[in-house]
C-alpha cells in the first residue's frame, strides 16, 4: 500500500499511489489513514486520482476512515473518475462522501468551510 503524505497549509493531502483500491490492500489503506488522523490530522484531502478500481471492501475501509474522524474533522475525498466515481454514485456514497473533482476545487472547499 503506497500512500504519499504532504502537508499545505494545515491542509493533509493524502495521495493513493495504486491503481487499485481492492480487498487485499483495503485493512492496510484503512489502518495507515487511522494512523494519520491519530496524529491531530483534521483536514484531509484524500487523492484518489491513480485508482482506476475500486471494490466494496474498500468502500467500506472509507466509510471507517469518516467514522475514525468522526466530527472532529472534514475529509474530501479528490479525484474519483470513471468506474470510481461510478461506484460512489451506485452505492449513493457521493452523498455521504464530499467528493471534488481535482486538487483545486478540494482546498477551496476547505477555505470555504473557515469562513
Amino acid at each position: 500500500m503506497q500512500l504519499s503524505i504532504t502537508e499545505n497549509e494545515n491542509i493533509t493531502v493524502v495521495t493513493v499511489n495504486e491503481s487499485r483500491l481492492d480487498a487485499s490492500i483495503a485493512p492496510e489503506f484503512k489502518k495507515q489513514m487511522e494512523e494519520i488522523i491519530n496524529n491531530d490530522k483534521d483536514k484531509i484531502i484524500l487523492d484518489i486520482t491513480e485508482i482506476g478500481f475500486m471494490d466494496s471492501s474498500s468502500l467500506g475501509a472509507l466509510v471507517g476512515v469518516l467514522k475514525a474522524m468522526g466530527n472532529n474533522g472534514k475529509l474530501i475525498v479528490c479525484g474519483a473518475s470513471g468506474v470510481v466515481l461510478e461506484l460512489f454514485k451506485l452505492t449513493r456514497m457521493d452523498r455521504i462522501f464530499t467528493l471534488s473533482e481535482d486538487m483545486a476545487s478540494a482546498k477551496q472547499a476547505f477555505i470555504a468551510d473557515a469562513k
